[in-house]
């Protein structure tokens, strides 16, 4: 790959930070998970960069790009996704989406099928609130339920990373964490938002009902001890998306493209190669 833009662009009325390979080939959007960054795809792009045009965007609430006070519901996440390759010209694209990013993929697809060529869900379950709830953007409560006790900001970045590899047994987790890191004049904490956090949260629900409008070839992949996608809700998703093809990742927990890229990508490949 011979350059990476590093850009920002407006949206839905929402500033998204994005990373772009700039090739002249088939786009590639990559979605990110919850509390991560567009940075996660670097190795991914390393290795893909010089094969197809990548589009790896902060999503809102995340990393660089704005954390407004507003509805975080998978449709608005995808209709971002889908202002983005609309304004820089890249549909239809394959779409990859990680964890909180495949629901949203998963989204894009279902909502603007004509935007999106093939998509790879990598280890999301299905939520179990059956609708979306009503509750205002502004009354939602800043309270990340995961990081509300952790003791950002960290004085220093030793730190942190005591702190993160202490909570996570798999590094490639704890250093998930930590590209979402930056030093502030209080120490160093994380680029997210709480708030966004909890409103993602809030306005979660079940998808299954968006299953059967995924017409486009899809991979759905699991990693082999998911704590995020059970394999109940895996088989539920194989049957219900038309035109899916399903793998686990050995030796992964839910960093399936870091904890095991060797088989991964092995996984990918194949499923590209039939893509038309």
């Amino acid at each position: 790959m011979t350059q990476l833009k590093r850009s920002v662009i407006k949206v839905n009325g929402v500033k998204l930070f994005y990373r772009d390979s700039l090739i002249k080939s088939q786009p590639f959007l990559c979605l990110h998970g919850k509390w991560g960054r567009g940075e996660t795809w670097s190795d991914f792009i390393w290795r893909y960069g010089n094969e197809y045009r990548i589009i790896a965007p902060d999503q809102r609430g995340h990393g660089f790009s704005d954390k407004p006070v507003a509805r975080y519901a998978p449709q608005d996440m995808a209709e971002d996704a889908f202002g983005l390759i609309t304004q820089l010209k890249c549909k239809p694209a394959i779409v990859m989406g990680h964890s909180m990013g495949g629901r949203n993929a998963a989204f894009l697809a279902a909502l603007h099928p004509e935007a999106v060529k093939a998509l790879i869900i990598l280890d999301i379950g299905l939520a179990t609130s059956k609708k979306i709830s009503s509750l205002p953007p502004s009354e939602i409560e800043p309270i990340d339920e995961l990081t509300f006790d952790w003791p950002t900001p960290y004085k220093t970045l030793n730190d942190a990373i005591k702190h993160l590899t202490s909570k996570y047994k798999r590094k490639s987790n704890s250093d998930y964490f930590l590209e979402s890191l930056t030093e502030t004049t209080e120490g160093y904490d994380f680029l997210f938002s709480r708030y966004s956090m909890a409103a993602i949260e809030e306005y979660l629900h079940d998808w299954t009902y968006i299953l059967p409008k995924i017409k486009c070839p899809t991979l759905l992949v699991r990693a082999e001890s998911s704590i995020d996608l059970t394999i109940e809700e895996a088989e539920i998703m194989r049957k219900g998306i038309e035109n899916c093809k399903y793998v686990e990742v050995k030796n992964s927990d839910h960093m399936v493209y870091v904890d095991n890229p060797e088989s991964f990508y092995l996984i990918l490949d194949e499923f590209l190669s039939t893509i038309q």
